[in-house]
């Protein structure tokens, strides 16, 4: 298969799952952005969410799907 090729599959794909995500994020676990780790400062004025913990793991899980779609 072409290289050309290759890139239009996965660019498919993404556009493929960044439709899914959109669909079904009413759908998501509520303690989805609300782990242990994930910084929330709230203030009068200011509000900063940091979803540190929850970044760290949606990158782990799309790391091994793209090692598996590697191999």
């Amino acid at each position: 298969m072409s290289e050309l090729g290759k890139t239009l599959i996965i660019i498919g794909l993404l556009v493929v799952a960044v439709g899914l995500v959109i669909t079904c994020a009413p759908k998501l676990p509520a303690w989805l952005g609300r782990l242990p780790g994930d910084i929330s400062i709230k203030r009068d004025n200011f509000s900063l969410y940091v979803p540190l913990t929850t970044c760290l793991i949606l990158s782990a899980v799309f790391s091994f799907i793209m090692w598996l779609f590697k191999k």
